[in-house]
């Protein structure tokens, strides 16, 4: 009886795996939609036409049902229906917008009890997209203070090497600098190449979330400092439990914390604390004391902007995808930029509008000297392209804008090529 049981239980398993694999040989199933302008921009009242093809392993998928949803991104939508693929293709009468903007097209399908999506955002004048939010009458004030007072406090320097994260050419440790105020810390992970001589450095600021950070030793290795900092007082090389633990826990919602007062909102001491790794990379007795760049993406390329704003130190950024811009979007009937906060109305008051105005990424790139790299796609839901454009059309210094289409919240690796030899030109790289 035993014999037969594990006979059985072999087929079983057999016949489990045979059509898990047939499954995955049916798979992937993709959902592509163009729009009909090849680079999906379109001038005002200009109708556009979204094709959409459902694919399984390249062929076309027959009698798929799709539902679809058209409208301006991140707002209701202004057409919603459902239809039959016959032969696995359809072409949609997308509108126009009356409006500087994006209109997305979205459809879905389900097949085999698993759901799939794709989307496609098409421009409309994007260059003529204007800010929603304005520049407090002291604004600029407000920020000179804060650093005036934040240049008070004793910047405490410590420096740990991590040996196991050295390589023959780099040196890398933990530091951690005080901020803000008496007992608040910025920590980081500095990369520094072991040859004598002076270098030019990157400060690398980070995306949103809670996580631990290994440095660009890569990037140390060409003969360029580089600091990459977290944003939330804590070591930055923890285990990955700590920062679940945080996450979803004591920092749950911490880009809004303290939304209602411009002195004690979360990112003032996240803005200040790039400032103080500046102050800290110009200690460093291998800087050459002049030729420093920021770069981040999404709440880095935020960081990134911002801090070039505030510290004339800084001689170029790089900017992916920024998050912050133009938050106060959706107060006027437009997608807003992440944290997407004013999208819930419960949650607006007048002290919030008003202190969002201090640290919106608009006002810091109204402020920009020097030039930036900036890389972004139309298909972004965790910051919008409308948000984005209303940052970058109101910088008026020398800028770079490589646009990826079709991309969500990534960047293709021509961006991030593109991006490293812009660094690398202003830093003087080879």
């Amino acid at each position: 009886m035993n014999q037969l049981f594990q006979k059985s239980l072999a087929l079983a398993i057999f016949v489990l795996c045979f059509s898990l694999t047939i499954f995955a040989a049916e798979t992937p199933v993709k959902i592509a939609i163009t729009a009909d302008h090849e680079d999906w921009v379109y001038k005002l009242n200009e109708k556009v036409k979204f094709k959409v093809s459902v694919t399984q392993n390249g062929e076309l998928l027959k009698n798929v049902k799709i539902s679809y949803e058209i409208g301006p991104e991140k707002m209701m939508p202004t057409l919603k229906d459902s239809v039959i693929l016959e032969t696995g293709q359809l072409e949609i009468e997308g509108g126009a917008m009356q409006v500087a903007g994006f209109l997305r097209c979205t459809v879905k399908a389900r097949i085999q009890e698993t759901y799939f999506e794709g989307k496609a955002t098409a421009a409309f004048n994007p260059e003529k997209i204007e800010p929603t939010t304005t520049v407090p009458a002291d604004f600029i004030q407000f920020w000179d203070q804060a650093k005036a007072d934040n240049a008070k406090i004793p910047i405490d320097a410590q420096m740990t090497l991590l040996a196991n994260k050295c390589t023959d050419k780099v040196n890398v440790y933990q530091i951690n600098v005080q901020n803000c105020k008496i007992g608040m810390r910025v920590y980081g992970i500095l990369c520094v190449p072991k040859a004598p001589g002076k270098y030019p450095s990157v400060l690398e600021v980070p995306g949103a979330g809670v996580r631990p950070y290994s440095g660009f030793v890569a990037m140390a290795e060409k003969g360029i400092i580089t600091l990459q900092i977290g944003i939330h007082g804590i070591p930055v090389t923890l285990d990955s439990l700590v920062y679940a633990n945080l996450r979803y826990g004591a920092l749950d919602g911490y880009n809004t914390f303290n939304l209602d007062n411009k002195d004690e909102y979360y990112y003032k001491h996240v803005y200040l604390g790039c400032v103080r790794a500046i102050d800290f990379i110009n200690t460093l007795p291998e800087y050459d004391g002049h030729t420093l760049a920021v770069a981040g993406g999404s709440q880095g390329g935020a960081l990134s902007i911002v801090t070039a704003a505030l510290d004339k130190r800084v001689i170029c950024l790089s900017s992916f995808y920024p998050a912050l811009c133009d938050v106060t979007g959706y107060l006027f009937g437009r997608a807003g930029g992440w944290p997407h906060a004013f999208n819930k109305p419960s949650f607006v008051t007048k002290e919030k509008v008003e202190t969002s105005k201090y640290y919106d990424v608009v006002n810091f790139a109204k402020l920009l000297t020097v030039p930036g790299f900036y890389a972004f796609g139309f298909n972004d839901e965790s910051c919008p392209p409308t948000s984005i454009y209303a940052a970058y059309n109101s910088i008026t210094a020398p800028k770079t804008l490589l646009i990826a289409k079709e991309m969500g919240h990534a960047s293709t690796t021509e961006q991030q090529n593109k991006s490293n030899e812009f660094l690398y030109r202003q830093l003087n790289v080879k």
